[in-house]
């Protein structure tokens, strides 16, 4: 006799940074108390696999994990220093292992929890969607999903994608090397050829710092060259030749104007990066994910689709010009960059990164970056 199929209320697929943050808003809400809820990941999350960073204003819901934070930046071009003074914000950082431990200690508490340590291999979308794994199936009346739609990996007309890859190391040195009180947001004094790449530089004391070498590029390139770079970084511009790596990290984010909001259905809802909560111009994730988690929440509250109005069309439309700009003229990074944050307040930079500007602003941003490349990107999105 066949076995019969368990039942939630919501099943989320992936216990990543969408997945658990999610989890978590539901776990505080009473409206959520007598919902059953699985959450399916073929990992026990128990590895420090990337770490996380965000601006805010003072104190947020995260206070507890933040690694470090910083209430000063620089920006480096090989025309300019640029030292930032944040306040109101504040950039953090949060290691992914006390985020996986955070969640996992809230949630292995409430008895409506269940975690599932399976592979997803598809979910059937029907009226009570069906998901299947390698060993199980389970049914819900709504599934969260953060897979990567499998068309997105192919080629589309008119959809641009930029891919945000990296590689870095947490180092530790005998010497004092770092100013712990102020990041590198980006130094553009090392690039490889004429792409936008740069240094980002996160000191957690004085002789405590992940350094890291990024391109905003559509191309990957081998571990060895990140290497190279980041070896060439240390020696050349920051003068340290003796180090020990005691951790590395490395990811791919897509930049891409993918319609990944046309994914969701009825039963279905993608989230996180398959849902298009990444931020397209910038690759942060973080707080973004946190404010869609909040609507995702309020729209089930109030019977609406979850996935309703999660997103901007005037945002969706200011991060499409720039990867336009960025996918036909990869060498200008540096200078749209350097303009961002030369000609305007870097509070500015941030209200309007976290889509929460007001239109003047915009225009002022806009017209900051003013010049026939995004002349010609502004009219090719149109």
């Amino acid at each position: 006799m066949a076995k019969p199929q368990e039942g939630f209320d919501f099943i989320i697929i992936g216990n990543g940074l969408a997945g658990f943050q999610l989890a978590l808003k539901m776990a505080a809400d009473s409206y959520f108390d007598s919902k059953t809820i699985a959450l399916i990941d073929p990992s026990k999350k128990n590895d420090n696999d990337k770490s996380w960073s965000f601006w805010e204003k003072g104190s947020g819901q995260w206070e507890s994990i933040v690694f470090k934070s910083w209430n000063k930046v620089q920006v480096i071009t090989s025309e300019k220093f640029l030292n930032l003074h944040l306040s109101p914000y504040i950039y953090k950082t949060i290691r992914s292992i006390d985020f996986y431990d955070h969640a996992k200690a809230i949630l292995t508490k409430k008895t409506n929890f269940k975690f599932i340590l399976e592979e997803v291999l598809n979910v059937e979308d029907a009226q009570t969607p069906k998901v299947n794994t390698k060993s199980n199936s389970y049914l819900a009346s709504h599934v969260f999903d953060s897979r990567i739609p499998d068309v997105f990996y192919t080629k589309e007309k008119n959809v641009i994608t930029i891919k945000q890859h990296f590689k870095g190391i947490f180092i530790k040195t005998d010497k004092a090397v770092f100013d712990s009180s102020k990041l590198t947001m980006m130094d553009y004094r090392l690039k490889h050829g004429e792409q936008t790449t740069f240094t980002y530089v996160l000191p957690f004391s004085e002789n405590e710092a992940l350094v890291e070498f990024t391109y905003f590029t559509e191309n990957l390139v081998s571990e060895t060259t990140y290497d190279q770079y980041i070896e060439k970084y240390l020696s050349e511009i920051l003068n340290v030749s003796d180090y020990v790596i005691t951790e590395t990290e490395s990811g791919i984010i897509p930049m891409s104007t993918f319609p990944f909001e046309n994914f969701s259905t009825k039963a279905v809802t993608k989230i996180g990066t398959g849902g298009g909560w990444v931020k397209p111009s910038t690759g942060y994730s973080f707080k973004h994910t946190e404010k869609k988690v909040a609507f995702v929440i309020n729209n089930i509250k109030n019977g609406n689709a979850p996935s309703a109005n999660l997103f901007c069309g005037k945002y969706k439309f200011y991060d499409k010009v720039f990867l336009k700009v960025l996918k036909d003229e990869n060498h200008k990074g540096e200078w749209i960059f350097g303009q961002f944050y030369n000609k305007n307040s870097i509070q500015d930079m941030f209200r309007f990164l976290d889509e929460e500007s007001t239109f003047p602003e915009e225009l002022k941003i806009m017209f900051s970056l003013f010049s026939w490349s995004f002349i010609k990107g502004f009219f090719k999105t149109l």
